[in-house]
């Protein structure tokens, strides 16, 4: 059974940084393409960012390029997302995905989700 934990959000101010990670277990980890992707209330969730099973490649959304890093470690398990010059409008649950399907970024599993809150 894949089991994905978040953590590392919480409450910034504008301007700030967080650093997400999500541990995995229960899959093969260092053969899957892992994501994160977002929800704020009343829209629907979307895609943050990417990377390949080896690391070697990485894909952002367009609202978050040149913030936001994302890097793995396949040696613990963990998927990072490195989100820095934080906005308000990145207030969101923000979920761990494995198994992206690159390209239409579809992934298998999900997280539980953890809060990141950008104030003003």
């Amino acid at each position: 059974q894949v089991q994905l934990v978040e953590s590392g959000g919480g409450l910034v101010q504008a301007g700030g940084s967080l650093r997400l990670s999500c541990a995995a277990s229960g899959l093969t980890f260092n053969s899957y393409a892992m994501g994160w992707f977002r929800q704020a209330p009343g829209t629907e969730r979307e895609f943050v960012a990417a990377i390949s099973w080896s690391g070697g490649s990485t894909y952002y959304a367009d609202s978050v390029k040149g913030r936001f890093t994302i890097s793995r470690d396949n040696a613990k398990n963990t998927v990072y997302l490195q989100m820095n010059s934080l906005k308000p409008e990145d207030t969101a649950v923000y979920y761990c995905a494995s198994d992206l399907t690159i390209g239409t970024m579809t992934p298998s599993n999900w997280g539980q989700g953890t809060q990141v809150t950008v104030s003003s």
